[in-house]
């Protein structure tokens, strides 16, 4: 093979003599890649804020006083491998609530970083004026809890610490409290399935919020544990853990652990999120697909142009061909031109994907009347992605004309040119 220098002397020449078929060429590579890092920066960027919002916003685990298959009959581990067939078996009802839960706080407790917390959760009635709600009521360690949970972040008028200074405080959702008519200060009566009465004050309010990621609904409503206990006529009883890791990747396996010890239902956050999860891959499926035929569309113009150039430097081919340069020397030779215009396209095209990043990011957007900024993904990746995508359907498109400028014959050329 010839010089790799005077192929590129060659190939920078024949895309300098058609300099404007070149610079839409590069255009067409630059928009492509400019609007590639916009797109997936935004994509990206937001998918990677909602994982994010969604690991830290809720318990990395949860346990419940449920089991994930029912309890196996004792009969059956009496007569092992038998022919046992139950017939109108009503299953025994067992007390609900967490047993043991001690030592399952102490094992949750034991893994290195963890914080673990204790609740109650059940159903009340709240009445205020004549109006009355169903919630669910969660009894909670307030100084555990807030470190579980964004819960903090959305309250007004109030923190979840002050639960232990007035074992009666309540915090329900800003429009709960609307609907009934109630304000911070105000009493409140909530009542149990047992019927037990219980007045209890309005402590803070929690308000809707998007952008912090917490928001349980309306229907729910947080007190201290010891009175929940105490309104569900449960002493000494909790019906969930809630657990926060270091590493919030290691939940699955965590849970499966401590599932297989205790025997409950631990569910890790990725299995509550399974569902949304799989469809952030099917989103990520979609958006690359598209992107993907942005490049392509912009690679037709690098096709155009060293098409072009084939069809108009046939003579030279031959003249090359007949000084020595072998096919593959020509087939390079269009090959870099595909490669050189790929390169300064997508330098280019950085620039433009850089602009419309700052712009997205500076774009003056409100939810709920607060300001909202965009989650924008800036990194390495997109741009190294951006960069092989456009280099590997620049050398697709450079690579067909190419190789018909390869398979040229000088003799016939040379002979009808004579």
């Amino acid at each position: 093979m010839s010089g790799l220098r005077v192929l590129m002397d060659i190939a920078l020449a024949h895309l300098l003599v058609r300099a404007r078929q070149t610079v839409v060429a590069m255009l067409g590579v630059a928009i492509g890649v400019g609007f590639f890092l916009a797109v997936s920066g935004m994509m990206v960027g937001s998918q990677k804020d909602f994982i994010r919002t969604l690991v830290d916003t809720a318990p990395h685990i949860v346990v419940r006083d449920e089991r994930r298959d029912p309890s196996r009959q004792p009969v059956l581990d009496r007569f092992p491998g038998a022919a046992v067939r139950i017939y109108d078996l009503r299953p025994q009802e067992e007390v609900r609530g967490l047993k043991d839960w001690p030592a399952m706080l102490a094992d949750a407790r034991a893994i290195p970083g963890a914080i673990v917390s204790p609740s109650i959760t059940g159903a009340v009635t709240i009445g205020f004026a004549g109006r009355t709600a169903a919630v669910a009521l969660n009894g909670v360690d307030p100084r555990l809890e807030g470190q579980l949970t964004k819960i903090e972040e959305t309250l007004t008028g109030g923190r979840l610490v002050d639960l232990e200074a007035r074992p009666d405080g309540l915090i329900i959702s800003r429009p709960l409290a609307q609907r009934m008519g109630a304000r911070l200060g105000d009493t409140l009566i909530v009542t149990a399935p047992s019927g037990a009465l219980q007045r209890m004050r309005i402590l803070a309010l929690i308000e809707p919020d998007a952008r912090s990621g917490f928001y349980a609904g309306d229907a729910v409503a947080y007190g201290l544990l010891r009175t929940a206990q105490v309104l569900f006529a449960r002493p000494n009883i909790v019906n969930q853990l809630h657990v926060r890791l270091p590493t919030p990747d290691d939940a699955q396996r965590q849970a499966a652990r401590l599932e297989a010890r205790w025997g409950y239902k631990w569910e890790s956050w990725q299995e509550r999120s399974a569902d949304i999860l799989n469809l952030l891959v099917v989103r990520n499926v979609i958006m690359y697909a598209v992107i993907l035929a942005i490049l392509a569309v912009a690679s037709f113009g690098i096709y155009t142009a060293v098409s072009t150039s084939v069809a108009d430097k046939r003579r030279d081919i031959a003249i090359l061909r007949a000084m020595g340069f072998t096919a593959g020397d020509v087939q390079t030779i269009f090959l870099i031109e595909g490669v050189l215009v790929a390169v300064l396209g997508a330098m280019l095209g950085f620039g433009v994907g850089t602009a419309l990043l700052e712009i997205l990011a500076r774009l003056p957007l409100t939810m709920g009347g607060k300001p909202l900024v965009l989650p924008l993904d800036r990194g390495v990746g997109q741009y190294l992605i951006a960069g092989g995508a456009s280099m590997a359907a620049a050398l697709l498109a450079a690579w067909l004309p190419a190789r018909k400028a390869a398979s040229v014959d000088p003799v016939s050329i040379l002979r009808g040119a004579a």
